[in-house]
This record gives C-alpha cells, sequence and structure tokens, in this order.
C-alpha cells in the first residue's frame, strides 16, 4: 500500500512540475499534454500504478463533458443568424475531411480504421481522448495524434495569419465576447455533481456511447441554450484535475513497443495533419465568401483545433470574434457527438470487409468497451 501510495504521488509530483512551465509558454491544455509525457515516461520506467481506476475516468470525463458545454453562450450562437446552414454546412464537411484522413491512417499497419478516425476527428481532443478506449480504439494512439494536431495548428497559427493574411495585430476587438455573472460557487459545483451523475447515468440507460462524456455535455448544452445555467462555471482546479486524469489515463498504458508503433506512425499523421488544415483553410474562403465575413475571419471561423489561440487572434486583429467563436463551438460540439456514431459506422464497415480490428497497436489496449455496448 506504501509502495503504491509512492509512486501516486511521485507520479503527480512530476506532473505538476512539467505542467507549470507549460502552462507559463502557452501550451493548450498543458495539464493533459504534461499527465501524457509523464506518464509515458513512468510507464516504460515501471516506475507508475497500473493505470488509472475506472471510475475516476469516468468522473474526469463528466467534469470535461460540463466545461466544454460551458463554451456554448446563447447569446453567441444566436449570432450565427441567417448563416446557421452554411456554418453547419462547413462544420460537416470538416468532419468528412477528418473521416478520409482517418481512413488513410487507418491503412498503416499500426493503427485500426477506428483508431485512426478518432486521431484525425477535427475537433474536441481532450473529449475525444477521454473516451476513445470505451469507443473500441487504441487512446494511447489518439492522445498522441490529437494533441499533435492542436500543437501543430495552435503553432502555424501566427505564422499564417501574418504572412498570409496579413493580419494587423494592434486593432484589438471591440466585440470580444463577454462572459456573463457567474454562479457562487457552491452553487456551480453542486449543479456540476447533478450534471456528472445524470448525465452519465441516463447516457448508460439510453446506451450512448461514451456516455460520461457526452451526457453531461448535452445537459449541460441544453442548460445554456435554454438560459437556465445560471452562470454555471467549472473550478480551474477540477479541470485541471479531469486534464490530468485523461493524460494519465492514456500516458500510462504505452510500452517501448506501442512507443515505436507510435513513433512510426508521426510522418504520416502529421502529413493528414496538414493536408486538413489546407483543406479547412478552402472552407474557410467559401464561409467567408457566403456569410460576408473577411478572407482572416473565415480562416478563424473554419480552422480545425485551437480554439483558445482562435479567440485570442480574433480579439488581437480585431475580427468579429462572437461569430468566430460559435463557429468553432459548432465545430467541436457536431465533431464529440458524431464520434461515436462515426465509431458504430467503421466498426460495421470494417467488419462486413472482413477487416481485423485488433492490430500492433490497438491489440494492447487494455480492456476497450465493445462500441455495441
Amino acid at each position: 500500500m506504501t509502495k503504491r501510495l509512492l509512486r501516486w504521488t511521485a507520479l503527480l509530483a512530476a506532473t505538476v512540475a512539467v505542467t507549470a512551465p507549460l502552462t507559463l509558454l502557452g501550451v493548450p491544455s498543458a495539464a493533459l499534454f504534461a499527465a501524457l509525457v509523464v506518464g509515458i515516461a513512468f510507464a516504460l520506467l515501471s516506475a507508475g500504478p497500473a493505470g488509472v481506476p475506472r471510475k475516476l475516468g469516468i468522473a474526469a470525463q463528466g467534469v470535461l463533458g460540463v466545461y466544454i458545454g460551458t463554451m456554448v453562450q446563447q447569446d453567441a450562437l444566436g449570432t450565427l443568424g441567417g448563416d446557421w446552414p452554411v456554418v453547419l454546412g462547413v462544420a460537416v464537411g470538416t468532419l468528412l475531411l477528418s473521416v478520409v484522413a482517418g481512413a488513410l491512417l487507418g491503412l498503416h499497419r499500426g493503427v485500426t480504421p477506428l483508431t485512426g478516425s478518432l486521431a484525425l476527428v477535427a475537433g474536441g481532443a481532450s473529449g475525444l481522448v477521454a473516451i476513445a478506449r470505451e469507443l473500441g480504439g487504441d487512446d494511447r494512439v489518439v492522445a498522441v495524434v490529437q494533441y499533435l494536431r492542436v500543437g501543430l495548428v495552435t503553432a502555424s497559427m501566427p505564422v499564417v495569419v501574418t504572412l498570409i493574411y496579413h493580419a494587423d495585430k494592434s486593432r484589438g476587438s471591440a466585440d470580444a465576447v463577454t462572459q456573463p455573472g457567474q454562479a457562487p460557487w457552491y452553487l456551480s459545483l453542486a449543479m456540476l455533481v447533478v450534471l456528472v451523475l445524470v448525465g452519465a447515468t441516463v447516457g448508460r440507460l439510453i446506451r450512448l456511447p461514451g456516455a460520461g462524456l457526452l451526457g453531461p455535455l448535452a445537459l449541460t448544452v441544453a442548460l445554456e441554450v435554454s438560459g437556465f445555467s445560471f452562470g454555471l462555471w467549472v473550478p480551474t482546479l477540477l479541470v485541471q484535475a479531469g486534464y490530468v486524469l485523461i493524460g494519465w489515463q492514456a500516458g500510462l498504458a504505452f510500452t517501448r513497443a506501442s512507443l515505436r508503433a507510435v513513433g512510426r506512425l508521426l510522418p504520416a499523421a502529421i502529413t493528414l495533419i496538414v493536408a486538413i488544415g489546407v483543406a479547412t483553410a478552402g472552407l474557410g474562403v467559401l464561409l467567408a465568401r457566403v456569410a460576408g465575413l473577411t478572407p482572416l475571419e473565415g480562416y478563424l471561423a473554419t480552422s480545425p483545433g485551437g480554439v483558445y489561440a482562435v479567440l485570442a487572434t480574433a480579439v488581437e486583429t480585431g475580427s468579429n470574434v462572437t461569430f468566430v467563436i460559435a463557429a468553432q463551438v459548432v465545430r467541436i460540439l457536431m465533431m464529440l457527438f458524431a464520434a461515436p456514431l462515426l465509431a458504430r459506422a467503421v466498426v460495421w464497415v470494417s467488419r462486413r470487409i472482413g477487416g481485423d480490428q485488433s492490430r500492433e497497436i490497438t491489440a494492447e489496449s487494455r480492456e476497450p468497451i465493445r462500441v455495441a455496448d
């Protein structure tokens, strides 16, 4: 018992030590990335715990589900007005691009089509990592490729905005999104607990894949859209704890063999991520023309990741922040809710054509829950 406690303590201390500087550097979802890297290191050194307890993993999913749901703001979504169809169409187009890219990644001998599809879904990275194993995919591959996507999009955004769109970052925005009055911490905490418990329970009863994440997310979105969220917010400490648990869940499952397999996968993954970025920039041009936006606003509204970098860039360049963020929220929700359906479809097609879902990496996943469950 003492040895086990020491392992958890060392894992937590190392994760905090890595998270702090990454946060100062502005790395997106720094706690998740730090937990993933530290978890991998401890797993390879056989110095970490066996894994994250299932109940803690489900709780982390619920917290992230509510947190993502609070991104939806009734007033912001209303700014889309008559442009809803084209924004939704762009989100669907992005999803289809992700599916095609995932299928191509699934041709790699170390990845199943299901894992490839989840790894390249352009939105909701932390949520997809959280439920990848439950959907039957390999959360290690999904974690690495999803974080790679977010990192590449975020890192390339300042370069693209400056060299291609020649944006002036000195203007600032008079259209920044304003946060509504926050509820007292104890009310938000009570609502969080109820949303997680009720959402996860109802989700399981209706056989919703990824119920631990999508159940609370759906309830939170319903409250936000209906105006009955009462200023719900999720304490930063709980969000960071959720990120850490999700990162550990994937990182501690690594072995030397699986790490080598993921390494061989990276060149193909990077190529496909860049291709998705170029294709969604094309969708941004279409959106800008139809919705009367500037080319820069079209690019920001359709960026396949890095939502916080998108918000910061939109504010700095005086762009239409509310429209851009509303379009990004539609993209993220589309990706998260479509992922379980995508998982079912990919598994069905793979079985119909006689594909084997147990390949080099996925075979080592720890007790994935069948998609049909």
